[in-house]
């Protein structure tokens, strides 16, 4: 098998450092060698390449088109191999820290309670816990794996399902003690419905599955986030379509009431994304191992 076709690796570190500093002498010292050093690496790579990379005018040096394109190259491949290189020496047998995002409905409800589990699993793991529901995970770099609501389609990333969300309609108990109580479906004609605008066919989806006819039915209030929701479930100021996990605890503690039995696995569900280049980091592992035991447990 014939071997790489590479530079001298010192000349591409020389060139890649003069390149980002605009200077052999910068270079230099970085690299902790003589500025001639730096500069006959550099030239050494141009001869290599039978490319000039610098235009050099008396002590200013310039990068060429050609030299551009290579220094942007090479600084990304660098930072590549840099951040690789933190990884592992952080990661020794799945030590580290790991971070974390996620969708805050989620990870406020569900993930955090469970916590413990894994902290006491893994105590050299220092999770590092961040509200992100971004589309992609690699819109922030420093994020290792996220929860996500969605489909099971993120390119080039790993996801794993985690649990399909649960939907049920709740409202405030004064709803009930009202002149409609909701003693049956019909009565929900009588009611505005709350409706969660990244969800905004969740009520179609409940009515579908129960039958229901949604026509003649009043739209309230519009909200993006389901704290929002369920805060305004929670007021009074219509009937809400809600989450299971999400609306537990103010149903325990009488804040809301379920008024019918029927719950509704809604289109899509909760995932864990990685990016693939970071799907087989020790720390990612043991993550997505105890979160799945957590989820078939729940």
């Amino acid at each position: 098998m014939a071997g790489r076709t590479l530079p001298s690796l010192n000349a591409l570190r020389s060139f890649e450092a003069a390149a980002r500093h605009g200077s052999f002498t910068r270079a230099a010292e970085e690299l902790n060698v003589t500025q001639s050093a730096a500069s006959r690496m550099v030239r050494s790579l141009e001869d290599y390449l039978e490319i000039e990379l610098f235009t050099r005018r008396s002590r200013v040096i310039e990068l060429t088109e050609q030299g551009r394109y290579y220094a942007g190259l090479l600084s990304d491949a660098m930072n590549r191999i840099e951040a690789g290189t933190l990884e592992l020496t952080s990661t020794r047998a799945g030590t580290g820290t790991l971070t974390v995002g996620i969708v805050p409905s989620f990870g406020t409800k569900w993930m955090i309670p469970r916590l413990n589990s894994f902290q006491q699993r893994h105590p050299d793991i220092s999770l590092n816990i961040v509200a992100s529901d971004g589309p992609s995970v690699e819109d922030d770099k420093t994020i290792d794996t996220a929860i996500r609501f969605g489909y099971g389609e993120w390119p080039d990333h790993v996801a794993q399902p985690i649990m399909s969300e649960e939907m049920q309609v709740v409202c405030s108990p004064r709803i009930m003690d009202g002149p409609y109580p909701l003693v049956d479906y019909e009565m929900l004609r009588r009611h505005t419905l709350i409706v969660h605008s990244t969800r905004p066919r969740a009520w179609d989806h409940w009515f579908r599955s129960t039958g229901i006819d949604p026509a003649a039915m009043t739209w309230g209030l519009k909200l993006e986030h389901f704290f929002m929701v369920l805060q305004a479930a929670v007021s009074g100021l219509g009937v809400a379509l809600l989450p299971t996990f999400l609306v537990e605890t103010d149903i325990a503690s009488g804040n809301l009431v379920a008024p019918f039995p029927v719950r509704v696995n809604g289109p899509g569900g909760y995932y864990l994304v990685t990016p693939e280049g970071k799907s087989d980091l020790p720390r990612v592992r043991a993550f997505r191992r105890w979160l799945a035991q957590e989820a078939r447990d729940a």
